[in-house]
């Protein structure tokens, strides 16, 4: 009882700072998000065995080019392409039994693997969420509480149905306790919450919160699956313990860094088609 009790109260905890942040002055919203990346960062190094200074710099140097110069739409593909790509090449690798940094590599081919991972997934991921509430050229913090209540929605779905109804594992290899059913519920939830969101927030249509839900559920999913083959290679069960009774930043924040650039290129090109 008294694990649950601190686990609601660590989740409230982030979910306020999250919410406040978004309702802040956007270069407080910035440095906020930049801290959050830091944490993340310094939490995958660790799973990574890597201790560098370099992932911050990069960090820093991306936020910076990324809000504070105007580079839509060229410099945001260019940076979108491979992020995309190693997100699915990620994916795929759910499906290998390989370790993705395999000791039979040669020193050099694993570090730049590393870095590959660290630069087009975890970075990228902070700077297009960052991106997301920007995505209608002003900055729009609606858009993106709306995709945080879908991420929450969906692992709050997941967990409920998984938990009191799931019999069928859905990678038993990678998180055992993950189930088909949950998933179904997950997306689900997320669904029913994307149309109580129109209902407060109409920069969207209807048919768009609800693409935005599957997107979230689907690809946040796939995104905390990526982070628990991460973890299983590493020989740990948690990313840190800054939230107590949730783990690290990197276990909350892992669907929806995962999940980010795909929402982000969704958004674009309803922008650009409407």
């Amino acid at each position: 009882m008294n694990d649950l009790i601190t686990r609601a109260l660590s989740g409230l905890l982030y979910s306020l700072i999250i919410i406040i942040t978004l309702f802040i002055p956007k270069e407080w919203f910035f440095g906020v998000f930049f801290i959050l990346g830091c944490l993340t960062i310094f939490e995958f190094l660790r799973l990574l065995k890597i201790r560098s200074f370099l992932p911050y710099i990069i960090l820093a140097g991306l936020f910076i080019i990324f809000n504070y110069f105007s580079l839509k739409p060229f410099g945001f593909i260019l940076f979108l392409l491979p992020s995309l790509v190693i997100n699915l090449v990620l994916v795929f690798d759910l499906f290998s039994a390989k370790n993705i940094f395999s000791n039979k590599d040669s020193q050099k081919k694993r570090l730049k693997r590393r870095y590959a991972c660290i630069i087009f997934y975890l970075i990228s991921g902070f700077v297009f969420l960052t991106q997301i509430a920007f995505v209608t050229a002003a900055y729009t913090p609606q858009i993106l509480i709306g995709i945080f209540i879908l991420v929450w929605a969906n692992d709050t779905f997941a967990y409920l149905v998984g938990k009191n109804f799931g019999k069928n594992k859905l990678m038993p290899g990678i998180s055992p306790k993950k189930t088909i059913e949950g998933l179904i519920g997950g997306i689900i939830g997320a669904v029913v919450t994307g149309f109580i969101i129109f209902t407060f927030v109409k920069i969207y249509s209807v048919s768009i919160w609800i693409f935005l839900s599957i997107i979230v559920s689907v690809f946040g999913t796939i995104g905390d699956l990526v982070q628990s083959k991460f973890k299983r290679q590493a020989g740990v069960k948690d990313s840190g313990t800054i939230m107590p009774g949730h783990g690290g930043l990197y276990d909350r924040l892992d669907s929806i860094l995962f999940a980010s650039p795909f929402i982000y290129l969704f958004l674009e090109i309803i922008h650009y088609v409407s």
